[in-house]
Formats: structure tokens, sequence, C-alpha cells
């Protein structure tokens, strides 16, 4: 047990830096953000979200739940026992991150840096403060 304790302590680290990268988001609006900046911000929700899913499973399995090791999964059981808050929210971040890593479309690339300012990054947020409030 002490190995899962420590585990997802060590993954909540990096998704807490992760998340103040992410929170740089809120100094830009779509229209006046170069696009090479915009990427940046897609690349860093990627890499967030993906670190968000893998701290819940270690959390859970830490607190003894048995889940499948699918971010769909862990999403499930993690709204199911409180953990996530919000959890259309974080299913709308699996499939905008599927989206985003398959196919370029401007307009969607476009719509994905809106949901991350307006809706992914305040659920990713509430999800580390959930966490934070665990590490005593």
């Amino acid at each position: 047990m002490e190995n899962q304790d420590i585990r997802w302590r060590q993954r909540f680290e990096n998704f807490s830096k992760s998340c103040a990268l992410l929170s740089e988001i809120n100094g830009y609006e779509l229209g006046e953000t170069l696009a090479i900046i915009r990427e940046g911000f897609i690349q860093r929700f990627e890499i967030t979200f993906d670190l968000a899913w893998k701290t819940a499973n270690d959390y859970l399995r830490y607190l003894g739940h048995r889940v499948q090791p699918s971010p769909r999964s862990v999403i499930k059981e993690a709204f199911a026992v409180e953990v996530i808050e919000d959890g259309q929210a974080f299913i709308d971040m699996l499939e905008a991150r599927n989206e985003m890593s398959h196919k370029y479309n401007e307009n969607t690339f476009n719509k994905v840096f809106q949901q991350i300012k307006d809706e992914f990054y305040p659920a990713l947020e509430s999800l580390r403060v959930y966490f934070e409030g665990r590490l005593e």
C-alpha cells in the first residue's frame, strides 16, 4: 500500500506542475493569439489531461479500487466516488484530446482552445485542488 501512496503523490506533483503551466492560457484570447502559442496550449492540455486521469487511477488504486487502466474507465469510477466533480467535462476532454491527436481541423482546434479556457482548465484545477487536500 505504501508504494501506491508514493506513486499517486509523485504523479500528482507532475500533474500539479502541468496545471500551473496550463493556467497561463487565461492570459490569452483566441483571436489575439498566434497559432504557435495556441498549439502550445493544446499540447499542454493533452499532457495535463493525461496526467490527470493517470493520477486519478493511481489514487483510486491507493484507495483499493480496481479499475481498468483506461481514461474512460478511470473517469467513470473517479466520478462515481466523487473524486471528479464534473464527469462530463472529463469525458469531453477525452474526446477533444482524441480528436486533436488524430486530425487537424482549424475550427476544431479553435473550439478546443476555447474549451480549455472555459471548461477544461477549471475542471482540471478542481481536481488538482481535490488531490492537494488529500496530501496531509
